[in-house]
């Protein structure tokens, strides 16, 4: 079992892995003849003059999505309902045949570039409208499709898929090429990750509401991700069991219960997505969530081994709506008032302590009044290894005082911390005046920690 622990310690990421988590927040982009029918799945049968953005900005759209922090845009080129947001050569139904007759995904890459964030799209393997879905000539069709998105717009740094499937004409089903889909992908655009609920690259958190686990891996059994590359042999209990049960909604998929009983460890972080307002698509009666639940949801995500996909829908003028762009540049300066200025700290690890049980000890520099997070990161390009740790607090006359309990930490885990100066001590009964030291103490891990940063807000 020792054995198999450390060569879970050494799954590692890609370096387009790396890359995806430290783009950390973006923004997904709904838009397509939905807004304006008022629906959230169309069933391609929409006429194509529906579509008419006619104040059409991407620039707008840049410009609100900086302002909330964000890094990168994903929009949806192709929706359930098949309408193409550019002009496909393999199908009438898109803005070519729109009064728009703008390429939506050109004038959004371009945005992208010029306002100097990422650029990737959403293409809907389930097309409503395509008379081919259904067989084997349909993955040639997408495929097609999914070559002109991958050639014709610079570069992509995420190509993201879901795996609806409904029925096509005559009641046909579609069985879907991923293994093509994802080789036409590494091999026009290398350095693009891949999102599906199985990997290869990121997976599903399993809901749409911002909500993270307590422990979220990115090392997970390949049971789950059977499109990542498996690093590991199989686990010590894996022939007196089977992982079949594993989906993305179950609770626990990378803690020790479970990996032991895989057939091998795959690295596949996930993505936590959720839109701004209830519907992925823009309804004029609904409004943005509240700057406290979108802030949950990003301590869940980017503060929890994750990244966040921010949904924000245009309105049938092809603008953002003003509420949203309110919301998000308020939700950026919140971020930037939490996280904008760590506090000054000297940090050492003590010596005497087990490789898997470090401790960290912060020294701060000026003694605080008020604390309120401790930002872990792992060096999570050797592996992930963290599995449990807590926070405590020390006052200039020595008193001790527990602030957080966490277990994994991975890319980064944004600990907020109980109040210490509402704390008492529990030997003493005293409350802190000053702190002037934290100590993280690692109380489990699967090989030797490797901390890559520290930091204090």
């Amino acid at each position: 079992m020792v054995d198999f622990l450390k060569e879970a310690a050494h799954v590692k990421p890609t370096k387009k892995q790396l890359n995806w988590f430290c783009t950390e927040f973006y923004a997904f982009v709904h838009f397509g003849p939905n807004t304006y029918t008022g629906r959230e799945w169309g069933d391609g049968t929409e006429e194509e003059k529906l579509f008419w953005p006619k104040k059409l900005d991407c620039d707008q759209w840049v410009e609100a999505i900086k302002s909330a922090g964000m890094k990168g845009m994903i929009l949806t080129a192709k929706h359930h309902d098949g309408f193409c947001l550019w002009p496909s050569s393999y199908t009438e139904h898109s803005v070519k045949n729109s009064p728009c007759q703008k390429d939506i995904v050109k004038e959004a890459s371009e945005a992208c570039r010029r306002g100097g964030i990422k650029f990737g799209f959403y293409l809907s393997p389930w097309d409503r409208n395509a008379d081919t879905y259904g067989t084997a000539a349909y993955n040639d069709y997408f495929c097609n499709q999914l070559t002109e998105l991958l050639t014709g717009y610079g570069d992509i740094f995420c190509v993201w898929f879901d795996n609806a499937c409904g029925e096509g004409p005559e009641g046909r089903k579609q069985v879907y090429d991923f293994p093509r889909y994802f080789d036409l992908i590494h091999k026009l655009q290398p350095e693009a990750v891949i999102f599906n609920d199985f990997g290869p690259d990121i997976r599903w958190c399993g809901n749409e509401a911002g909500v993270g686990r307590s422990a979220e891996w990115a090392v997970v059994p390949s049971e789950l991700c059977y499109y990542s590359p498996v690093q590991t042999n199989p686990g010590p209990m894996a022939e007196m069991g089977s992982l079949s049960y594993l989906y993305n909604t179950e609770k626990e998929l990378g803690s020790i219960a479970n990996i032991l009983y895989s057939r091998g460890l795959v690295f596949a972080p996930s993505e936590i997505d959720m839109s701004i307002r209830p519907g992925w698509f823009w309804h004029q009666e609904e409004k943005p969530h509240s700057l406290e639940r979108l802030f949950a949801a990003y301590l869940a995500s980017v503060g929890g081994n994750a990244c966040l996909n921010l949904n924000i829908p245009p309105n049938r003028d092809g603008l953002f709506d003003e509420r949203d762009v309110k919301r998000l540049k308020e939700f950026g300066e919140l971020l930037r008032r939490e996280f904008g200025t760590a506090i000054p700290v000297s940090v050492e690890r003590e010596a005497g302590h087990a490789p898997t049980q470090p401790v960290y000890r912060i020294c701060i520099d000026q003694p605080a009044k008020k604390i309120r997070y401790v930002v872990l990161q792992e060096e999570i390009a050797q592996g992930q290894r963290v599995e449990s740790f807590r926070i405590i607090a020390e006052s200039a006359r020595g008193g001790q005082y527990p602030l957080y309990q966490g277990t994994c930490i991975g890319h980064k885990k944004i600990c907020q911390l109980e109040d210490p100066f509402a704390l008492q001590n529990p030997l003493t009964g005293e409350a802190p005046q000053e702190i002037t030291t934290l100590k993280v103490q690692v109380t489990a891990a699967r090989d030797e920690v490797i901390m890559k940063k520290i930091e204090v807000y």
